[in-house]
Order: C-alpha cells, then structure tokens, then sequence
C-alpha cells in the first residue's frame, strides 16, 4: 500500500535545447536558452564537485543561484529547472568553472517529460520522503481546514545538502501524502532555512484573515528571520517586502524560529535558536519583534550549536506545563538528537523544572530537528510531532540513490512519569494503525536461552509492524533480534543489571558507507516487572516504542535482504513472551 500520490511520474522523452554559448576569461560560460518546453534537464554526476549556476529569469531583477554536482562523466540521475512559463523567452544560465563539467553542460537539454525514479531498493512504504532530491528539517507544519501541512528542508538540485528550499506536502490523515509544488526559493537574503508556519486566525499581520504566515531563516551573508504570506491554503506565499523582519544582531547561529500564539501574553511568541541558548521574541503583528528574554546557560547539553527549538504546553495531573525542545550535534550517542527541558512559561522568560538534564526525546541516533504542528483543533487537543530521520555525522552519505532522507512517522507527545521522574514521551499517533493490513498473531513463548519465530510474514516487502509484551523476567539480560537469512541483524538487549537498553545495527547490512554508522546505541532503561514492544520496521528504518514512550529509539538501517526472522534469548534465565503480533504493512 503505496502511501504517496505522485505529481510527476512521466515518461522519459528527450528533446534537445537549443541554445547559444559565451565564454570569458575566468572559465566561466554562459549559455542562452530560447525556451520551447516545461523543463530544463540538468544531469548530476555524485562524485563531481558542484559547480555555481546563475540562472536569469527574463522577468526577474537578479539571478537564481544554485550549486549543482553536473556529471563530468556519467550522470547518475536528473534534475530539473521549471521554465514552462517561460516558453518563447529566452534564460540564460552562467556556469563557472565550465571546463571541468563541459560535456555535462553540453547533455542539458529541453522537455516536457520529467521522469521520477520512486522505486528504489531504501525508498520507504509509509514514511514520508521527497519525490527526488535531499530533504531535511521538517518545517511550518500547521493543521488548516483538514489539512496538515508540511514544508521541509529541500535541494531540488540533488541528493545532498544545499540549496536549499522549502518543499510542500500534505495530507489528511498523517499518513498519506500528496506532494505540491516548491513554495521558498533562495533569494537576494540568502537560502530558505529552517522555520515554522502559523494560521493568522485574527489578521493581526494584514495579509488576510485565516493567512498561513511562514517564518523562516534567511541565510545569506548572515542569518536573519524572515516572513511570507499565503492566502490560497499555503498553495503559493508572497514574501514580505519588509523582510527581514529580525535582523541579526551580530550573532552567527541565529535560526531556526518557532512561532505560535501566547494567549497569556496576547502575542505571537518566537523561540529562536542562538547560539548555545534559545532567545524569546514576542510581536503584535509577526512583523515588528521584541527582545523578551534568554534561556539555556548552565543547564543542558552544550556539546554543539542548539537549533530547531520549539516551546508547547502539555498537561500533566491536572497542571500546564511547558516543554522547550531543542536539537543539537553532540546527542548521547554520538551524532545529532533533541534534547528537551520541563517548566513553566509566563509568556516571557522559561522556568525549567528541577530535572536530571540532559534529558533526551529519542535515544536512536536517527531523529533529529523535528518540531510540532500548529493550529490542531481544540477538539482534537494533541501535540503531534515529526522528526528527520537521520543524523549529520553521515546524513550526505546514506546508500540511496534519487532521494536522500525521509521524516519519522507523525507521534503524539505527552507527559509521563517513567518510575523515576517526569518525562517528554512520544508514541505513534493513533492514524498510524490505518495503515496495518493483515494481522499475523503468534503463539506465546517460554524463552530460557533461545526461541525463535522463523517467518513474521510471508512474502515479506520489509514494512511491516511488531508488538509483543515481555513478562515474568528471571534474568538481569535478555533481548531480541531482527535477522535475515544472510545473517544480517538488528539486536535490542535489555541490560537490567546497568539499566540500559542496546542497539546494535553493526552487521544489519550495508554499513561502509560511513564508519560512524555502525556506532551502537544505549537509552536509560528503568526496572520493571513488564515491558511492552513495539517496533515499525519500514525498507530501511526501525523505530522503537518501550511502555508507550518511556523509551524510544529510532535508528536507520539498509539490509541487503528483508529481515523476516525474529529470535528472543536470555542469558542464565527466562522470560515470557505474550501478546506477539505481526501486522503487514501494504
């Protein structure tokens, strides 16, 4: 069950671009295109060195500039430039250091066909993932009259990091997603960095009542916050022709706003990344910004720059309390993850609880910058987040071919306490359970050594969801695996002697494409008498759900050949296994 609606999956048709060339004195060639078709194909080539394009637009002021890795031998895959609108005029595109990718230049041409390779071995069934390119940070995700949107971090013009963009996809049900067109590109400011959306219900900012404002990073020679406007449901945005509407105040990390509405302050309040601290802003408009206060010295982990903060109130026993989330490069397994504080908000500054920070959303190496949607309906009254799933130690790298990265799936966050002390816990949102097709229900088990289920599923497609009760423990070790028949696994121990919980994805398949990949990973395991499993395995990813979110673990993992077996052992006692379920994914 294909979980996408494709925009553009065409047949592949060439036809060639006519076109005139100059060159000057520093290598650098431009060429003029009479535009006769709706694209401009470019092939890309990973092991070239990208190259700067300048690309003039007949009806724009100053050129598009994008670095793109054109194929100085065999390209790899295609990328396209939108020019339908321009058909009959003339663009003209400027490459420099034009001789090291002269024949590549030489292959662009005209179509009216652009063909999008979906299916590929790591492509995910249920996750969402860009049609082709790179994606990372979800951004501006806001619910709108029965649609959630989601923006992201996107290079239309590879499958690595740069240029980056905002995509545009949404759904309504969390679950399937129907790709739109771009909505940011870079402009004279610089890229479209990280941000977040808002409804203006009240047209505090005089774009239009039910305005979705975007506010977002602009990254050029600094780092300054910047709006846009849509009145067509998010369709197309306008940016503001004030922009920026927070200049930097000579800060080099100053990103990433998250922006929501304050009903105690009666304002919009921005949570902005600065630094090693977060930075509160408050505004009448979304337009004019005001200092509030500063949070973050002294507490927490500062093992890198903190970004993609967000600030949302929970209830927990009968009392608000307020989450502050931020991400970081310096995670408790090494690599990126998102760290969280617990306090209270009055609308201006953040009062943390007296907790034993760090404390961390996800203990997997494989979710970070993730941020939660604004706008759900009152009735509805859930804190819904979603991650990037993956990790900047090799994010560039990963062994996939026309898209890079996909999101985590969509998670219910709340508040809980895990036997020791309150927690941010995330579990699957309840959607998530319409994607399950058939139900394979499997016998309980005695497990004194090792038992082993030797098929979950038939015909399995490798997207699949499991769920088991482990209980009457008489071991301080246990665990279990995910295994193939080419002896690649995935293996989860439970270690009640020092409290933590181990995985290992070493040998789970392709891993020497990076070697900080196969680093394990250890999360805090408080003692129980019974822990309950569940673990959504998707192509290439595996997320772990222990007692509804006291532990979660989210790692990625490119297994030569599904994983189908499942094998649960003990060292010098027992356990029992209930409750084991199967559920195909389709």
């Amino acid at each position: 069950m294909k979980k996408y609606i494709l925009v553009f999956i065409l047949p592949f048709i060439l036809f060639y671009t006519s076109c005139k060339s100059q060159r000057n004195q520093n290598n650098e060639v431009t060429k003029e295109y009479k535009i006769t078709s709706s694209y401009i194909l470019i092939p890309v080539e990973e092991k070239s060195k990208e190259i700067k394009i300048a690309v003039q637009f007949p009806d724009k002021k100053t050129a598009e500039y994008y670095w793109i890795r054109i194929a100085e031998d065999k390209p790899d895959y295609w990328v396209k430039l939108d020019v339908g609108e321009y058909k009959n005029k003339t663009i003209k595109i400027g490459f420099e250091n034009a001789s090291q990718v002269s024949s590549g230049i030489e292959e662009i041409y005209q179509s009216d066909k652009f063909n999008i390779q979906y299916e590929e071995t790591y492509r995910p069934d249920f996750h969402f993932s860009p049609e082709y390119g790179w994606m990372n940070d979800p951004n501006g995700l806001v619910y709108l009259d029965g649609e959630y949107h989601l923006f992201y971090q996107y290079n239309p013009y590879g499958n690595m990091w740069g240029n980056m963009h905002w995509g545009h996809a949404v759904s309504t049900d969390l679950t399937s997603w129907t790709y739109l067109p771009i909505v940011l590109k870079p402009d004279t400011l610089g890229d479209i960095f990280s941000g977040s959306a808002v409804v203006d219900v009240n047209n505090t900012a005089g774009f239009g009542k039910n305005a979705i404002i975007a506010i977002y990073t602009s990254n050029g020679k600094t780092q300054q916050q910047s709006i846009a406007y849509s009145t067509d449901k998010g369709r197309t945005f306008t940016k503001y022709n004030g922009n920026p509407v927070i200049p930097n105040p000579g800060i080099v990390d100053f990103r990433d706003p998250k922006v929501s509405w304050n009903a105690v302050a009666n304002q919009w309040v921005m949570t902005l990344a600065t630094k090693q601290t977060v930075t509160f802003y408050g505004s009448d408009n979304l337009k004019t910004w005001t200092k509030l206060s500063e949070f973050g010295d002294g507490i927490g982990s500062h093992a890198g720059v903190w970004e993609c903060p967000d600030l949302f109130p929970l209830e927990y026993n009968g009392q608000t309390k307020w989450v502050l989330t931020v991400s970081l490069h310096g995670g408790p397994n090494g690599g990126t993850a998102t760290q969280y504080f617990i306090g209270n908000f009055d609308g201006k500054s953040f009062k943390p609880d007296i907790l034993p920070y760090p404390l961390w959303m996800d203990y997997g190496r494989d979710n970070y910058a993730g941020i939660t949607w604004n706008n759900i309906p009152d009735k509805d009254g859930r804190r819904i987040f979603i991650g990037w799933m993956n990790n900047w130690d090799y994010g560039n790298n990963l062994p996939s071919k026309f898209f890079r990265s996909s999101n985590t799936i969509p998670c219910q966050l709340f508040l809980k306490n895990n036997g020791k002390h309150i927690i941010l816990a995330s579990y699957p949102v309840s959607e998530i359970t319409l994607l399950r097709d058939k139900t394979f229900d499997k016998p309980d088990i005695h497990v004194s050594g090792e038992s082993s289920i030797n098929e979950l599923i038939p015909n399995n497609n490798g997207s699949y969801e499991l769920t088991f009760d482990i209980e009457n423990i008489n071991t301080n070790e246990f665990g279990f695996q995910l295994i193939n028949n080419k002896n690649e696994f995935l293996k989860y121990n439970f270690d009640l002697l020092s409290g933590t919980l181990y995985l290992n994805r070493a040998q789970s398949g392709l891993t020497n494409f990076n070697d900080l990949f196969s680093l394990g990973m250890g999360a805090p395991l408080v003692l129980g008498e019974k822990y309950n499993v569940r673990l959504l395995i998707d192509k290439a990813s595996a997320e772990l759900f222990v007692n509804e979110g006291d532990v979660t673990m989210t790692s990625l993992f490119f297994p030569t050949e599904v994983m189908n077996k499942l094998i649960f052992y003990t060292k010098n006692g027992s356990i029992n296994i209930h409750n084991i379920k199967v559920y195909d994914i389709k």
